[in-house]
C-alpha cells in the first residue's frame, strides 16, 4: 500500500519538547507509510507544522482555507489509498475540515486529522480562539482522542509514539476513514531552545525502526450454490487498488454467474471493456421503457458497492424485489431501498465463487442487444445536436481524452449525465466522485488532491459546483502537475430543470437554480489560472487532445439550462419501445414507476 519506507530514521526535534512529541508523531507515520501532509497556517499548531515541513520524506503543503485542505488532502487519499494528515490552529479552523471529514468517512478514505488546541487553563474562559474541540467532528471519526500536553517525562512520549501508531491503524482497519488527534499545547510553539532536553531525550529509547503497516486482507466469503440462473451484476462506484485486478475478478463473476454487468460511469468496468467484455452501459435508458423493464425482471442480484446513481435502476429493483447479495468489505448498510438483501463483507477479488450452475444465456445476450441498440440509439441522436448541450459532454470526452486519463466528476447533474451518456469501452480512464455524501463542496480542491503529482487530469463539473469551492485554487503555486477543469456553465443549478420545482417560479430561479453570473475567465486571471471559452465541439475535442502535462486551466462551456434538459428529455423520448410486445398488468408495481 505504501512506497518505499526510508531506510533510516530521520532524528528527532529536541529543541523543545513541543517539538519532541510533534517530530516523533511525524517521524513515526512517516515510518509506517505517511508521505504527504496538508498543513494550514496559524501559531498554536506551529510545532506539527515545523515538524511536518522539516521532515526530507514528507511532503508538506500549505493551504489557507481548511475546508480546501481538507478535500485536498481527501483527493490525495482517494488516489493513493494511504492516509493524508491534516494539521490546523485551535479554534473554528478545524470546525471547516467537517465536510471532508463527513465525505471520508463515508466514502472510507483514511485521513488523520490533527487540530492543536489550547491547553485546559485557556479554556473556557474566553482566552481567544478555543471552542470545545473534543470531539468536534461528532461520530464521524473511526477513532478519535485528546493527546496530554507534552511533558519532558518519558512515559508522555512514549504514550504520544503509542497513540501514534494506534491511530495510523484505525485509519486503515478494521473499516477506513478518519481519526482525529485533539492536541492541546502550551508555549513555547516557536523552536525555542529547551534546556536539558537534549541531554535527557537519547535515554528514552525512542529512535527504534517500524514496519509499513498493512490491513490484513479479506475474508474469503462464498456466494450461495443455488444462484437463479437469471440474474443481473450491478457495478456502483468503486476505486480499487488495481482497477486490473478489479476488473478480472469481476469479469471471472460474471462468467462462473452468466450475468450480464450494468456498470455505472464511476466504476472502472465500464472502462475496462478490454478484460470484462461488453458491460450494460445503457441501462438508465433502457428501464425507461416499462415493458422492456418488466421482462429483464431479474431473479438475482449481484450488487458490488453502492448502488449507483440512477433513479431508473432503483426504481426497477424497488418494483421487481430480486434477491441481493451486497459484496464490499465495509461494515455499511448498502441497501437504500430496504429489499432481500445479504451483505458479504469482503472484496469481489476474495469471493469465493458457487460451482456447476445453470446458466441462462438467453437472458444476458437480451440485455446486449438491447445495449447495442440503446447505444446506437443515443449516438444517432447525440451526434446531430450541434448546439453546445450539457450531455453532450461526458460522450465526447470518452472518446477524445487520452486512455487512462483520472476524470473528477462532480455531483449534480454531471455525475448523472456520465452515467446516462459515458459510452463503455477499453479506454481504461479511471473515474473519481465525491459519492459518500453527494454534495459539490470540496469538488475543486479533492480534484487537484487527485491530480497532485499524478498523471494529466480532468475534472467535469457544473458552475455551482466550481464557484462553491473556487478558493481552490488558492492551491494553484503549490500544484505540481495538470488539471484541466471542465465547466458547463448553465448560469445555475441544471439539476432542477427536471424537478417538479421548476414549474414554480418564483420562487425557483432565485432560490433553487441560484445563477451566479460570475465572469469566470476574470475569476481564472484572479488566480493565475488559464482560460478559454469553448464555442463549438471542435474547439473542446481540439482542447483535450492531448491534455497539456502542467499547470492548472479552465474550460468553460455555456450552454442554456432550459435547452439542455429540454434535450437531454427528448433523447430519452425517441428511444424506441425495446421489447414493448410484453403485457404489463395494472395492478403490477412497474407500472406505475
Amino acid at each position: 500500500m505504501a512506497d518505499s519506507v526510508p531506510s533510516s530514521t530521520f532524528p528527532l526535534d529536541d529543541r523543545n519538547i513541543n517539538l519532541l512529541c510533534a517530530s516523533l508523531l511525524i517521524q513515526t507515520w512517516v515510518q509506517l507509510g505517511l508521505r504527504e501532509a496538508v498543513v494550514c497556517p496559524g501559531s498554536r499548531s506551529g510545532p506539527l507544522a515545523i515538524a511536518a515541513a522539516a521532515h526530507p520524506d514528507l511532503l508538506a503543503i500549505p493551504c489557507l482555507d481548511e475546508r480546501s485542505a481538507g478535500f485536498f488532502a481527501l483527493g490525495m487519499a482517494m488516489r493513493s489509498h494511504r492516509p493524508v494528515i491534516l494539521i490546523c490552529t485551535s479554534g473554528t479552523a478545524g470546525a471547516n475540515f467537517y465536510p471532508a471529514v463527513i465525505e471520508a468517512t463515508a466514502r472510507g478514505i483514511p485521513l488523520v486529522i490533527l487540530t492543536a488546541d489550547r491547553p485546559p487553563e485557556l479554556r473556557h474562559c474566553h482566552a481567544g480562539q478555543a471552542i470545545d474541540q473534543l470531539k468536534l467532528f461528532g461520530t464521524y471519526p473511526r477513532w478519535q482522542t485528546e493527546l496530554p500536553i507534552p511533558e519532558p517525562d518519558p512515559g508522555v512520549v512514549r504514550y504520544w509514539r503509542q497513540m501514534a501508531l494506534h491511530g495510523w491503524e484505525r485509519s486503515q482497519f478494521p473499516d477506513p476513514g478518519v481519526v482525529h488527534f485533539n492536541i492541546p499545547l502550551r508555549e513555547p510553539l516557536a523552536p525555542l531552545l529547551q534546556a536539558d532536553l537534549a541531554a535527557q531525550a537519547p535515554h528514552w529509547h525512542l529512535n527504534f525502526s517500524l514496519t509499513t503497516y498493512r490491513p490484513p486482507p479479506a475474508p474469503t466469503i462464498a456466494l450461495p450454490a443455488d444462484l437463479p440462473p437469471q440474474g443481473v451484476i450491478i457495478a456502483g462506484l468503486a476505486q480499487p487498488v488495481d482497477p486490473v485486478a478489479y476488473s478480472r475478478a469481476v469479469a471471472r463473476l460474471a462468467q462462473t454467474l452468466g450475468y450480464p454487468i450494468l456498470a455505472d460511469g464511476l466504476s472502472p468496468l465500464r472502462h475496462h471493456q478490454d478484460i470484462t467484455g461488453p458491460v450494460i452501459s445503457t441501462y438508465d435508458l433502457i428501464l425507461r421503457d416499462r415493458q422492456t423493464a418488466h421482462h429483464l425482471t431479474p431473479q438475482a442480484v449481484i450488487q458490488l458497492g453502492p448502488l449507483p446513481t440512477s433513479k431508473i435502476l432503483r426504481q426497477w429493483l424497488e418494483a421487481t424485489q430480486p434477491r441481493r447479495w451486497v459484496i464490499d468489505p465495509r461494515p455499511d448498510n448498502f441497501d437504500p431501498l430496504q429489499g432481500r438483501t445479504l451483505h458479504l463483507r469482503t472484496t469481489v477479488e476474495a469471493v469465493g465463487l458457487p460451482e456447476g450452475l445453470s446458466l441462462n444465456l438467453d437472458y444476458g445476450q437480451t440485455w446486449q442487444s438491447l445495449t447495442a441498440a440503446a447505444q446506437h440509439h443515443l449516438d444517432q441522436q447525440i451526434t446531430k445536436t450541434t448546439p453546445l448541450i450539457a450531455a453532450k459532454v461526458p460522450w465526447l470526452l470518452a472518446q477524445y481524452l487520452p486512455p487512462e486519463t483520472p476524470v473528477v466528476i462532480a455531483n449534480s447533474m454531471a455525475v448523472r449525465d456520465v452515467e446516462a451518456f459515458w459510452p463503455g469501452s477499453d479506454r481504461r480512464f479511471m473515474p473519481y466522485c465525491n459519492r459518500g455524501a453527494n454534495g459539490i463542496d470540496g469538488t475543486v480542491s479533492t480534484a487537484l488532491g487527485i491530480a497532485h503529482n499524478h498523471r494529466p487530469t480532468v475534472l467535469l463539473t457544473g458552475d455551482l459546483a466550481l464557484l462553491h469551492d473556487i478558493n481552490g485554487l488558492l492551491l494553484t503555486p503549490q500544484f505540481q502537475g495538470h488539471l484541466t477543469i471542465i465547466v458547463i456553465n448553465n448560469q445555475g443549478g441544471g439539476i432542477f430543470e427536471h424537478l417538479p420545482i421548476a414549474q414554480f417560479d418564483p420562487p425557483y430561479t432565485d432560490f433553487f437554480a441560484t445563477p451566479q453570473g460570475v465572469d469566470l475567465g476574470r475569476l481564472c486571471a484572479a488566480y493565475g489560472v488559464a482560460y478559454q471559452r469553448i464555442e463549438d465541439w471542435p474547439m473542446l475535442i481540439t482542447a483535450i487532445a492531448p491534455l497539456p502535462t502542467t499547470g492548472i486551466r479552465l474550460l468553460e462551456i455555456p450552454t442554456q439550462r432550459q435547452r439542455d434538459a429540454v434535450e437531454r428529455d427528448r433523447w430519452f423520448k425517441d428511444w424506441p419501445d425495446g421489447a414493448g410486445s410484453v403485457e404489463i398488468p395494472p395492478d403490477h408495481p412497474i407500472a406505475n414507476f
